[in-house]
């Protein structure tokens, strides 16, 4: 069972169940991944600036949070996803 890097309408978990590392929704998780960790190192350096920058206001920090934190979950998610497929 593979976690995909999405939920379903009612915010549970969704999982895949493939013999095909090559099946389309597999081919399509592998994009999404990708996508949200490349997401991820752009938010990254987006929070790093604004949490150097002495002369960012309370919008500025709140909004660069609330990326990284969103950003952390899809990591995560990948994170997991990828190691249950090692088991």
């Amino acid at each position: 069972m593979r976690l995909l890097p999405w939920t379903g309408v009612d915010g549970k978990p969704c999982y895949l169940s493939t013999d095909d590392p090559g099946s389309l929704l597999s081919r399509l998780a592998d994009d999404v991944e990708a996508a949200q960790l490349a997401s991820a190192e752009t938010v990254l350096a987006g929070a790093r600036a604004v949490l150097h920058d002495p002369k960012a206001g309370e919008r500025a920090v709140r909004f660069a949070q609330t990326r990284a934190v969103e950003s952390l979950g899809d990591v995560l998610r990948v994170a997991v996803s990828r190691s249950s497929d090692t088991r």
